[in-house]
């Protein structure tokens, strides 16, 4: 089983909870040992975890365990491997009352390759309004 960090729209009671993580076992609430840049970005209006370490803020997420095919679906979800997609990496997390830290994987962006950040750099993603579900984005722009 891998572990997996989640913070964004992937996380339970948000919109792609069900198609990406429907199989996966929750483990609890976490956040990142290290600061990061969580913003909102790009024409769809998505959360996106920068991948520079020390900057930004602990961020708050949900770790959950899958199997190897889940984490090949979340790869697929998040374009890993592709040009516009997110990179997996490895980070520390830990409970929110600083729990032991574990390593859990998660999904990041360069700066560079957000056309356009909306957003400060916040600790924990709740939904944005403006989010365009994957579903809806070919018909919305």
């Amino acid at each position: 089983m891998h572990k997996v960090f989640i913070y964004g729209t992937l996380k339970r009671g948000f919109p792609n909870h069900e198609a990406g993580l429907a199989a996966a076992q929750f483990l609890g609430r976490v956040r990142t040992q290290e600061a990061y840049p969580l913003v909102i970005g790009g024409r769809w209006f998505s959360p996106y975890l920068i991948d520079e370490p020390g900057q930004g803020q602990r961020v708050f997420g949900e770790l959950f365990a899958v199997n190897a095919a889940g984490l090949a679906l979340l790869d697929r979800m998040e374009g890993v491997g592709r040009p516009e997609g997110y990179r997996r990496i490895c980070v520390a997390v830990a409970g929110p009352q600083g729990q032991t830290a574990l390593d859990a994987w998660t999904f990041v962006k360069d700066r560079a390759a957000i056309a356009v950040i909306h957003s400060a750099a916040m600790a924990e993603y709740r939904h944005d309004p403006r989010y365009v579900d994957p579903e809806k984005r070919d018909s919305a722009f």
